[in-house]
C-alpha cells in the first residue's frame, strides 16, 4: 500500500529485536536485502494490499541511556549478527528515529529493568495514571507531527516479573486503583498497552510480559474499537516443540519427558537471570506441551544468562518417549540462532498484519495471528500447523474481497 504513512512506536526501542527491525525495515525500503524471514512475503499474504516498508515510521520509548545507534552497533561488535554495511544503510532511519524516542516509564516495571534505566528517568515520579496519559500523549504527537493515519504500537521490551496483585476482571474496578502506585495492580506493559488503547492505537505485545492479557484492558480495546496481539514472540526452541509435539500425538507415542536447556547473552538475558523476571518466560515456554499432546509429560525449562554468546543462543532438547512394546527411545536437537535476526522479521510481519486488520475493521483480539506467539490470547490450538492454517485462511479470504473489489 503506497504512499499512506503508518507509526510503528517501539517500547524498547534501543533493544536488539527493536534495532534489528530498524535495519531490516531500513534496508528493505531502500531495496537493498531481500525479504528473507518474513512471513508477509509469501503468497497469499502479498495480494493483501500491506503497507510498504517505506511507508513505516517508526519512534518509541525506552529507559537506557545511549544512542540508538551505538546500540544497533552492538549487534555487530558484540554479535558479529548485522553486517556493518547493513548498518550503515540504516544510518539515516536511526538519526530520524532517534529524535522520535521519548523517555519510557519504570512504574511497577520491577528492579531488574529499573536498575537498566537513565537516572533521569527513575528520577521520573509518577503514578500509573501520570505514566499512562504521558504514554498515551507521546503515541498522539508521533501521530499528528508525522501525518499517520494510524499507529502500531509493540513491545519488544525486557521480561518483567508478573503481576504480584490481582488484576480486576473489569476497567471500572480497575480505573480507580491506577492513581494509587501500591494499590495498581497493573505491571509496566500494561501501562503502555493501556497507553496505546486510549491513544486509540493497535498493541502488539511480542514479549511473555502481561501486556494486554488482563480482561480488564480487552474490555477498553473492545471499546475503543482498537486491535492487539500477543504475547511472547514464537522464535525458536517453542516453535520446534510445536511443530514436533504434533508429530508424537499423531504416531501415538507417549513422550515421558521434555527438557529444554536454553542459554544465550543478550540484555534480555540479563534480565532473566533474576528469578523473578524468569518466571513469565518459563511459563510462556512450558505451557504448549500438555495442550499439544492431551496429557502432561514432565517437563523442565531451563534458562541461563552466559554474557560471552551476545545475542546469540542455544537450546537443548531431551525428550524421552515411549513406542511400541513400552520400549523407551530418546530424542535430542540443538537449536542455535540470533534472537533479535529470528524475531525482528516477525515484528515487521505482525505490523503489516495487525495494520491490515485495523483498516479491515477488526479489532480486539487478533486470535488468526496466534502462529507468531508461545500463549497467543483467546486461543487454545498451540499446533503450529493449524495455527498457520488460521491465518492463511485470513489472508486468503482477505486477498479474494480485495480481488472482487477490483
Amino acid at each position: 500500500m503506497s504512499g499512506s504513512r503508518i507509526g510503528l512506536w517501539l517500547i524498547g526501542a534501543k533493544g536488539g529485536v527493536a534495532t534489528t527491525a530498524i535495519t531490516g525495515l531500513a534496508n528493505l525500503a531502500r531495496g537493498t536485502i531481500e525479504p528473507v524471514g518474513l512471513v508477509t512475503a509469501l503468497d497469499p499474504f502479498t495480494r493483501l494490499d500491506l503497507v510498504d516498508f517505506a511507508d513505516i515510521v517508526v519512534g518509541g520509548h525506552d529507559i537506557r541511556p545511549g544512542r540508538l545507534a551505538d546500540e544497533a552497533r552492538r549487534m555487530w561488535t558484540d554479535s558479529r549478527a548485522i553486517m556493518p554495511e547493513l548498518l550503515d544503510g540504516a544510518a539515516d532511519c536511526f538519526a530520524e528515529t532517534e529524535t522520535r524516542l521519548r523517555p519510557g516509564t519504570v512504574v511497577a516495571a520491577g528492579d531488574k529493568i529499573r536498575e537498566l534505566a537513565d537516572d533521569s528517568i527513575v528520577a521520573i515520579v509518577e503514578t500509573p495514571r501520570q505514566a499512562i496519559d504521558r504514554v498515551r500523549a507521546d503515541i498522539e504527537s508521533f501521530a499528528k507531527a508525522n501525518g499517520l493515519r494510524h499507529v502500531v504500537v509493540v513491545n519488544v521490551a525486557s521480561t518483567e516479573p508478573p503481576a504480584s496483585l490481582p488484576i480486576p476482571k473489569s476497567f471500572a474496578e480497575l480505573a480507580p486503583l491506577l492513581d494509587d502506585p501500591q494499590a495498581c495492580p497493573l505491571p509496566a506493559s500494561s501501562l503502555y498497552a493501556l497507553a496505546a488503547f486510549e491513544a486509540h492505537a493497535s498493541y502488539i505485545n511480542f514479549t511473555p510480559s502481561t501486556g494486554s492479557t488482563p480482561e480488564a484492558l480487552q474490555e477498553v480495546a473492545r471499546q475503543r474499537r482498537v486491535a492487539h496481539t500477543g504475547c511472547d514472540g514464537k522464535t525458536g526452541e517453542t516453535l520446534l516443540k510445536s511443530v514436533l509435539a504434533p508429530m508424537f500425538a499423531a504416531r501415538n507415542l507417549e513422550v515421558m519427558s521434555w527438557v529444554g536447556h536454553n542459554i544465550f547473552g543478550n540484555m534480555d538475558g540479563k534480565v532473566l537471570d533474576d528469578p523473578r523476571n524468569k518466571q513469565a518466560k518459563v511459563r510462556s515456554k512450558d505451557h504448549l506441551l500438555a495442550a499439544i499432546l492431551g496429557y502432561p509429560p514432565q517437563t523442565h525449562v531451563s534458562i541461563e544468562y552466559i554474557k560471552s554468546l551476545g545475542d546469540w543462543k542455544t537450546a537443548w532438547d531431551h525428550i524421552h518417549f515411549r513406542g511400541f512394546l513400552g520400549t523407551p527411545m530418546t530424542m535430542q536437537f540443538t537449536w542455535q540462532g540470533c534472537d533479535s535476526i529470528l524475531a525482528a522479521p516477525l515484528v515487521l510481519d505482525l505490523v503489516r498484519l495487525v495494520e491490515r486488520s485495523h483498516r479491515a475493521g477488526e479489532y480486539g483480539v487478533l486470535e488468526h495471528l496466534a502462529c507468531f506467539f508461545k500463549s497467543p490470547l483467546g486461543v487454545n490450538e498451540q499446533e503450529f500447523a493449524k495455527q498457520f492454517d488460521m491465518v492463511t485462511a485470513w489472508a486468503t479470504r482477505h486477498a479474494r474481497d480485495a480481488d472482487r473489489a477490483t
